[in-house]
């Protein structure tokens, strides 16, 4: 068993009033599919102390290092477990408002789990559900992933972690989003401009259609709606050429609770 361990020092942003709040997050989650275990947390003079797996590299990491190109079956099996990851996040309460390839990451190399994937950085988004829709202050999440709704600084709900994934996988697949390349202070505005500008059709002419189908069912969705996550797992079913052993990543997640994929 590998093991990262994570270190905050009490006066660190964050830990005003006790252990930084990632911590209470994973804790929350701990045993969630997806979400690296918590085997310690504790203090040590100064300092917090938070023992995890330690995982491998992110589908980031994984993009720059196949030429930042990704086969159209990897992309949908990433696509098939992200959904299941956010399926169960989604179901204990939580929205993780910040999906991106960064934050998703692989097991640690030469081991069973390598070719499985996680979701990281609760601490960054992560915060429980709300009833109604209202106004934030600042963007919630990163300006290239980031959905309308939150450039709108809307309450981020379950349809802003899928609109972020499906923007997410594109990128993952055409190496590069419409929106890339605005710099200044008014490149927030400049992007959400263009998402809203950009339609489905326009932004997925260079991906098979489960990528196209997937963004316009999430970017139709209302603020409380609930996902139907076994649709939208479904949708990528036809991607998935190879038999479950040869497959780039595990789709453990779309095979479990009655879903479709074999």
């Amino acid at each position: 068993m590998y093991l990262a361990l994570k270190l905050e020092h009490r006066n660190g942003k964050g830990c005003s009033y006790g252990p930084p709040y990632e911590w209470q997050i994973y804790s929350t989650l701990n045993g969630c599919y997806g979400v690296p275990m918590v085997h310690h947390k504790g203090r040590q003079g100064d300092y917090y102390i938070l023992i995890m797996d330690k995982l491998g590299p992110s589908l980031w990491d994984v993009w720059n290092s196949s030429n930042q190109v990704l086969s159209e079956e990897m992309v949908a099996c990433i696509a098939v477990e992200s959904i299941s990851i956010l399926e169960q996040l989604h179901l204990r309460g939580f929205v993780h408002g910040d999906v991106k390839p960064e934050n998703f990451l692989l097991g640690q190399p030469g081991t069973p789990n390598e070719k499985k994937l996680y979701l990281v950085d609760l601490g960054l988004g992560t915060h429980r559900l709300v009833i109604m829709s209202s106004m934030t202050k600042s963007l919630m999440g990163t300006v290239r992933y980031a959905s309308v709704h939150a450039h709108l600084r809307r309450t981020g709900s379950k349809r802003d972690d899928l609109e972020s994934l499906a923007y997410t996988l594109i990128f993952l697949l055409r190496g590069k989003l419409p929106w890339q390349g605005f710099i200044g202070e008014n490149k927030g505005f400049l992007v959400c401009r263009k998402k809203m500008a950009t339609s489905p059709k326009l932004l997925c002419y260079l991906c098979p259609s489960p990528f196209k189908q997937f963004l316009d069912m999430v970017t139709n969705m209302k603020f409380d709606e609930e996902p139907n996550y076994l649709k939208l797992i479904g949708l990528f079913e036809n991607c998935l050429v190879s038999s479950a052993s040869l497959r780039p990543i595990k789709i453990d997640g779309g095979t479990k609770e009655g879903k479709t994929i074999h």
